[in-house]
């Protein structure tokens, strides 16, 4: 098992910016009989969707919003890191047009991770502690993920679009956060993009293949083998909070509130009733805004407990998980923790920006 434990850096603010498109799942054309079963199972029966907004184009909407609410100086942000499956190119990374997107000094230390659900929490863990010892005293957690290809099935009525910024400040004294991590890349085709990359490189007589009748699937969208998530899911996620809780000496029955991935409902009322948690809990994000990867799990707490949290010592678990296949879980606390309102963007907002 790998763990971490990081002091002196705490959270103090989350802002999450969404398309302002909403697509209602009931109006869904997939194939089948059974798309309300399925609609149901899933817990989502709406999205934010956009074929035109980009990551970073949500992350900026974010990133401004939450600049704004903290009265934070654009230069007094030390560092940035950017979370995403989905980035606006190979290359260059995220982090490095964010910093000029969003006027931050030349001096910001900028960098992406390419991770999907447990992202957020390894992302965490990675800017807090570019922030532990003081050098760098105020950095910026930014995920997202938009433009997602899932194919033409029913998943596809499970993933949304979103993108959330969690600010950290450097802070003496602060209890800071206790993580655990693991990986077990032997599934790691479980969830993947065969042909996206360098090791299957793809040609044009290649790229479409037959799915799901009468659908076709393009050979860079992504393909998951659900029962296999399912498994890894309900059995991975409670064995990682106990080991965390029991590692640190972590009384679970102190938390305040278990945050999930927000993988869909069966998977997470498993894994709530393993850990014998309630729903009020375990808040959850899914009907309105589905499954958003790595910005999940902030998604959740700044739309879920807006007004429950900002103004008390609050005691968070939070635990991400799928791609790689990949967990992770976090034990922290807030207090005077800033949720911005929720940044809803519309596709015309950057038309005037021009990009290659």
């Amino acid at each position: 098992m790998a763990f971490l434990e990081i002091k002196n850096v705490r959270v103090v603010g989350m802002a999450t910016a969404v398309p302002k498109n909403v697509a209602h799942n009931s109006d869904a054309k997939i194939g089948g009989n059974d798309v309300d079963k399925f609609i149901e199972q899933i817990g989502v029966s709406e999205r934010r969707e956009s074929m035109l907004l980009t990551a970073a184009d949500l992350q900026v909407s974010a990133v401004e919003r939450m600049l704004s609410d903290l009265q934070w100086e654009k230069d007094s942000v030390d560092a940035i890191l950017s979370v995403s499956i989905s980035p606006d190119y190979p290359l260059p990374v995220n982090a490095c047009m964010l910093q000029d997107r969003l006027g931050l000094s030349r001096e910001c230390y900028a960098q992406d991770i390419s991770l999907g659900c447990s992202g957020w929490v390894y992302g965490l863990s990675v800017i807090a502690t570019l922030l532990r010892d003081g050098n760098i005293k105020r950095g910026l957690l930014v995920t997202g993920d938009s433009k997602m290809h899932w194919g033409k099935g029913r998943e596809a009525l499970l993933f949304g679009h979103a993108a959330c910024v969690t600010a950290l400040e450097y802070e003496p004294g602060s209890e800071g956060f206790k993580f655990e991590f693991g990986t077990d890349g032997s599934n790691y085709d479980a969830i993947i993009m065969p042909k996206s990359g360098l090791r299957n490189l793809h040609y044009d007589d290649e790229m479409i293949k037959q799915f799901e009748d009468p659908f076709m699937q393009h050979s860079m969208e992504a393909e998951m083998k659900s029962l296999d998530v399912f498994s890894f899911s309900i059995s991975r996620v409670p064995e990682s909070i106990s080991t965390l809780c029991d590692h640190f000496g972590v009384d679970f029955q102190t938390c305040d509130y278990l945050v999930l991935h927000q993988a869909n409902k069966s998977i997470n009322q498993h894994i709530c009733n393993k850990m014998m948690v309630d729903s009020e809990k375990a808040p959850s994000s899914l009907e309105r805004f589905g499954n958003t990867l790595s910005s999940s799990i902030p998604v959740t707490i700044t739309t879920q407990l807006k007004g429950k949290v900002e103004d008390k010592k609050t005691n968070f678990i939070c635990c991400g998980f799928g791609v790689g296949l990949s967990w992770a879980s976090v034990a922290f606390s807030t207090e005077h923790l800033v949720l911005s309102d929720l940044v809803e963007v519309d596709d015309h907002y950057y038309d005037d920006l021009k990009w290659v």
